[in-house]
């Protein structure tokens, strides 16, 4: 009889190849396994090269939410195996959209960036008695504390990932914030290297935010020159 997890997510019910499972590291007293290690090297990886605009971003952000989507399901972060499929999609759209240029980052005006907060709560409301309701299967634990942050993480992630997608500045931002409470979470469930992972984003989330309003100022100078 399939479990409530593998009804959901028949395809993740596959037997991983064995050595994905075995321990690549110890960390002190952290066992650290393949899959993880190769989660915790793309998305670094990823991540770093977005603050550059690169589109070459797009493939390893691709890859490594292939990875963390197999990972945060066997861990039983519902909403955090979910916002892999976002992030899958959105790799595909970043890749066409910015091009072979990369992106050009701009900055929202006042309403876009109402529009957009309003768009983050609506999600998170309507994310939280969902998900709610798996905590009271084989996930979260029976947490509702965790529920509340790790739908947080994905409603912040998904706006992040779609104002990314388009090459606003402000994205970076919100990915600070959403990085900050993963952080915290993945460190209160003991997952220290993934945890560790989300305190390097807030770095890369931080010097993105400084680089791409800089970009963002110089282009609005730029166009403001030529008219």
């Amino acid at each position: 009889m399939p479990t409530w997890k593998e009804k959901m997510f028949p395809i993740l019910a596959i037997e991983l190849p064995s050595f994905l499972t075995q321990e690549a590291f110890n960390v002190l007293g952290y066992s650290l396994s393949w899959l993880e290690f190769l989660g915790v090297t793309t998305s670094t990886i990823g991540v770093a090269l977005g603050v550059t605009g690169k589109q070459i971003t797009w493939p390893w952000w691709g890859s490594s939410s292939i990875l963390y989507l197999v990972l945060f399901y066997q861990w039983g972060l519902l909403a955090s195996a979910l916002l892999q499929v976002v992030f899958i999609v959105a790799g595909v759209m970043g890749w066409f959209n910015w091009g072979p240029k990369g992106a050009i980052p701009a900055k929202l005006n006042g309403k876009e960036k109402i529009i957009w907060i309003a768009a983050l709560v609506a999600l998170w409301a309507v994310f939280i008695p969902v998900f709610g309701l798996a905590q009271e299967s084989q996930f979260y634990f029976g947490n509702w504390t965790l529920v509340v942050s790790d739908t947080f993480i994905l409603a912040g992630s998904v706006i992040a990932q779609v104002l990314m997608v388009y090459e606003k500045f402000e994205a970076w931002i919100l990915w600070f914030v959403v990085d900050v409470v993963a952080a915290i979470e993945y460190f209160q469930l003991e997952y220290y290297f993934t945890s560790a992972l989300y305190v390097v984003f807030v770095v890369i989330a931080a010097i993105g935010w400084k680089e791409w309003l800089r970009r963002a100022n110089s282009q609005k100078f730029s166009i403001e020159s030529k008219n």
